[in-house]
């Protein structure tokens, strides 16, 4: 199978407080982003990856990251979009070459390992859809726009959804196409298959699996790194 990843690295940033896209912060005196591409240069099954980019921040990727670390899988820089689900669809629709599986991963993201990218591949040869997933730890409520709880939902049938999302190619490319023309919205990848009515295979992921969004988060990957090079 023929499995190309697509990392969206087009995000601002704007609840990171940085006037550096968060993709660019250092981490361990990498840039996080260089984190990321690296799980999927390593990462045996995947042949090709379209980084998805904002168009602003085109000097920084060529000379941070296209000039400093080559990463020969790189075949292509797409734009990215207003919103996350028009960058996917960008990246989605930049595919030009025969492909059989489509991985979406978000810049952010650094921790996952290559083992795991390539599980969810496999995973392809039964499901059309794999996204990880970690349960609910705290209870969840529905507030009122007043501030007032109107429900309490079940905690064991609630999990925090994560990427890499891994699919079929054709079938992410038709949900994407159908689902953007009838304007709906993709709280993430997945929720565009839902709409076609086919279903997703939900994986269990890993904690440490954060997307690195606020300077809290940026602290915590600091210690889940020192703790994954101490166990090394």
């Amino acid at each position: 199978m023929r499995t190309l990843a697509i990392v969206l690295a087009g995000g601002a940033g704007k609840r990171m407080g940085s006037s550096t896209s968060k993709q660019f912060l250092l981490l361990d005196n990498r840039p996080i982003l260089v984190h990321t591409l690296q799980i999927f240069q390593e990462c045996r099954p995947v042949d090709g990856i379209y980084l998805v980019v904002n168009h602003r921040d085109l000097p920084l990727i060529q000379e941070q990251i296209l000039e400093t670390y080559h990463f020969s899988k790189i075949l292509k820089l797409v734009i990215g979009g207003r919103l996350r689900q028009d960058s996917v669809r960008n990246g989605i629709e930049a595919i030009d070459e025969s492909c059989d599986v489509v991985i979406v991963h978000d810049a952010a993201r650094p921790f996952v390992s290559p083992a795991f990218v390539e599980k969810s591949i496999c995973l392809m040869e039964m499901f059309d859809a794999v996204v990880p997933a970690i349960p609910a730890r705290d209870t969840i409520k529905v507030i009122s726009k007043e501030g007032f709880v109107m429900k309490t939902l079940e905690r064991d049938s609630l999990w925090h959804i994560q990427t890499p999302q891994t699919f079929k190619y054709d079938l992410i490319a038709k949900a994407y196409r159908e689902g953007m023309a009838k304007k709906l919205c993709g709280y993430d990848d997945s929720t565009f298959i839902e709409y076609l009515g086919k279903k997703v295979k939900v994986i269990e992921g890993s904690p440490y699996n954060i997307k690195i969004t606020t300077p809290e988060d940026l602290l915590i990957a600091r210690g889940i790194l020192a703790q994954l090079k101490g166990n090394a």
